[in-house]
């Protein structure tokens, strides 16, 4: 039963096709039938269904369960995607559904099938046409819809559904004529016009000569049609290598060249833009007439001029096409491009540079033969003999000539001297310009090289001079060399400054902003002062273990590593390697903005290998933010959380030698206590004076022995001598020593000595609870005492 379902159901396709039209070209009659013709068609389709349901009762349950199936797909099909057509289906009468059935009946009369086709169940077979009709309906509705651009749901009203269910049949036929159905309607190919196919092969209104590498590609060609119109032309010119067998495949090849110097001319160069007052002008008509006032383009017409047509009068002669070799504008654009695009155009330089000296050895070589053909080959030693293979003998000769190499036989008629005079003069003239020319190139591309070469051999003979030990001669030249291998160059800043503005931002941006943009203490400021930073930013390339910076020095700068890596040592020996910072990473960068002379560094930092840091100092980075004051705040904020989280971190854990590990840490003097000991209030004051007075009393206690003992010294001299001056001089070193102790002795013990003694002051000391909680406060009072 499936088996025959299945070759029904092919041999439907065919009758749609018959049934579209029979439907779309009588639309009116249909539906101005009477309703007894109706019903008499419907009694012989219920006669004939009778007659041939008998044969078939086992398969007609399935087909209707096939029919019902497929019914339910479609249903989920348009509740997925409801249309108004599917909206007005349940409230058609039942006199609609008859109409229906008569206009898929008549749709399957015999007329319409095709010859030979077996017909098992002509109500499936309706089922059938009335489903592939129904989905057409639809798909049309919805490519009406995408087309006009509805933007409203896909729920028609009611009202609507009436015009939108015939009309969109109607005007889409011819669109789905080319629609391809395959298996059970679930796949569709549509061929794309042949329109859509020429827009993609559209030339553009304008070229950009110097971006565009589909031009480049196009001068490419033109350079090989080019190259070959300079070699072969002359080639056959002189030598008899065009024959009446081979002039086919040279005019084969002449007819191509020719079509791509014509189609250069005709529809690239007038599109090639071009620059007017700063401004790139793009306009077809502008470029056009650019184009054509140009030498570019009287050279391009020179350049194919037919002079070909005179074959017809004097032979296939390729001197006629000898204005070929006009085109010589576009053989060198082509150089200049592909040299502004290689990575290393030295070496193309020298390609082309060899290219020439071969070229002109060629014609040299093609006019020897012609000297030899003129002076007849093989009549005298100097002429071309015929042996061998012509070109190579010519050519050869060509290279000794030119070269000077000598040993050629000697030139015996007045003919043969000129030539051979005029070649030597022309040898000696093309051969030196080439060899200059070529001295330039490899000259230029080793410019940097000899630079650094340079400054390599002067730094050695300076440490030689003032006898450099030979370790730091070798750090030394390590640096130089690995220097030019990363970078080819010794200074990056040299190659920048020759740069506009722009471009060194473009350029720093591409390789730093990146990396600044991650730096905690530069989020959330101004781009530009970060794009100002940027410019200012030096490359240093440090050697394995040297030190970037050093415990306890002032750091100045700000470090962040561009290549390689480095590590922060520490430890009781400085030895330790605490932590290893690779490419990306950003360390220095508190000290900028830290104060008071700068932030001491708190470990030593080493190069672990070759290390590129880029360095920017605390100066620069001062000179740029006074003119972002908003910048500055922020920065200046963030500095000062972060010296504070990293002045309570070595709080937290600061440094323990020897024993000290064995104890516990002591316990931190209480507030109260600091406050009474530092404090510069009342209790400060008067303690400090206390002291003073306690100083003040052991130094007069001093000085009262101190004297003792020297008036007693005194009496005995006086004893001794009896002599009045001695009793003076005395007195007089008592005045001089009381007038030094009083000078000596400071002002706050003189204060001390006036306050000595009971004082009408009272001091109270009280400790309150504070509003906020764990907190208490301490009130200071000094009163004075009533006067009793």
């Amino acid at each position: 039963m499936f088996k025959s379902l299945r070759i029904k159901f092919n041999k439907v396709q065919p009758t749609e096709e018959n049934h579209e039209k029979g439907h779309s070209s009588h639309p009116s009659h249909q539906a101005q039938q009477s309703p007894g013709q109706e019903e008499n068609k419907s009694e012989e389709t219920e006669t004939s269904l009778k007659t041939k349901r008998t044969p078939i009762t086992s398969e007609e349950p399935h087909t209707k369960t096939q029919d019902k199936d497929s019914e339910k797909d479609s249903s989920r099909d348009l509740t997925t995607k409801p249309d108004p057509q599917s909206s007005m289906e349940p409230t058609r009468t039942k006199s609609e559904q008859k109409e229906m059935g008569t206009e898929n009946e008549e749709a399957i009369s015999p007329k319409s099938k095709p010859l030979g086709a077996p017909v098992i169940n002509e109500y499936a077979d309706a089922q059938l046409h009335n489903l592939v009709q129904r989905m057409r309906q639809r798909t049309a509705l919805y490519k009406k819809k995408l087309i006009d651009g509805e933007l409203s749901s896909p729920e028609a009203s009611p009202q609507k559904a009436k015009p939108t269910a015939v009309a969109p049949t109607q005007e889409s036929d011819s669109k789905l004529k080319k629609e391809d159905y395959q298996g059970m309607l679930c796949w569709k190919f549509q061929k794309a016009p042949l329109r859509e196919y020429l827009k993609k092969i559209r030339l553009p209104g304008s070229i950009d000569s110097h971006t565009d590498r589909l031009y480049l590609l196009w001068l490419l060609l033109i350079t090989i049609a080019y190259n070959w119109n300079c070699w072969f032309i002359p080639l056959r010119l002189f030598f008899p290598y065009q024959t009446p067998d081979n002039t086919l495949y040279w005019l084969i090849m002449d007819i191509i060249c020719d079509i791509i110097y014509v189609s250069d001319m005709l529809f690239i160069q007038p599109r090639i833009q071009f620059v007017k007052g700063g401004e790139i002008i793009v306009e077809p008509n502008e470029l056009k007439k650019h184009y054509r006032s140009s030498i570019k383009y009287q050279l391009d017409v020179a350049s194919v001029i037919p002079f070909d047509v005179l074959y017809f009068f004097f032979g296939f002669n390729p001197v006629f096409r000898t204005n070929r070799v006009l085109k010589y504008t576009s053989f060198f654009e082509f150089n200049h491009h592909l040299e502004s695009i290689m990575e290393k155009a030295y070496i193309y330089r020298v390609i082309r540079t060899t290219g020439y000296l071969l070229f002109i050895l060629h014609i040299n070589a093609c006019i020897y033969y012609w000297a030899s053909s003129y002076e007849g080959i093989g009549t005298t030693r100097w002429v071309y003999n015929g042996e061998g293979n012509k070109y190579l003998r010519c050519y050869y000769w060509a290279v000794r000539t030119l070269i000077t190499i000598g040993g050629l036989p000697e030139p015996q008629t007045t003919f043969e001297i000129i030539f051979q005079l005029l070649n030597f003069f022309s040898g000696v003239f093309v051969f030196s310009s080439l060899i200059g020319q070529m001295r330039d190139v490899i000259g230029a591309a080793t410019a940097n090289q000899n630079n650094f070469r340079a400054s390599m051999d002067n730094t050695t003979a300076y440490m030689n001079t003032y006898s450099i030990p030979q370790i730091v001669q070798t750090r030394v030249r390590t640096w130089f060399e690995y220097t030019w291998d990363s970078q080819r160059m010794l200074d990056e800043s040299d190659l920048l400054e020759t740069l506009p503005g722009t471009m060194q931002l473009s350029l720093a941006i591409d390789m730093n902003f990146s990396i600044i943009s991650k730096v905690e203490l530069f989020k959330n400021c101004d781009n530009q002062m970060i794009y100002d930073m940027l410019l200012r930013l030096k490359s240093t390339i440090y050697l394995p273990g040297d030190f970037v910076c050093k415990k306890g020095e002032i750091g100045k700068e700000m470090y962040i590593i561009k290549h390689g890596e480095v590590q922060v040592l520490g430890g009781p020996d400085g030895t330790k390697v605490l932590v290893t910072l690779k490419a990306g990473a950003v360390f220095g960068e508190i000290s900028l903005l830290a104060s008071g002379g700068g932030n001491r560094r708190t470990a030593n930092v080493v190069a672990h290998g070759f290390a590129n840091l880029l360095t920017l100092d605390k100066k620069t980075l001062q000179e740029i933010l006074v003119h972002y004051p908003d910048s500055e705040k922020l920065l200046m904020k963030k500095a000062r959380v972060l010296l504070k989280q990293k002045g309570a971190n070595k709080e937290a854990t600061p440094p323990r030698k020897g024993l000290a590990f064995l104890f516990q840490p002591k316990e931190k003097t209480p507030k109260m206590f600091r406050a009474l000991l530092g404090g510069t209030g009342d209790i400060g004051r008067l303690l400090k004076l206390k002291r003073e007075q306690a100083a003040q009393v052991t130094r007069q206690n001093q000085l009262r022995e101190d004297k003792g003992k020297e008036n007693a010294d005194k009496g005995k001299e006086n004893e001794d001598k009896g002599s009045e001056p001695a009793e003076k001089t005395p007195d007089k070193s008592k005045c001089k020593e009381s007038s030094i102790a009083a000078e000596e002795m400071p002002p706050s013990v003189e204060r001390a000595v006036l306050s000595r003694g009971t004082s009408n002051q009272s001091l109270i000391i009280s400790m309150a609870p504070s509003a906020e909680a764990g907190e208490e406060v301490l009130t200071i009072e000094v009163k004075e005492k009533a006067e009793q």
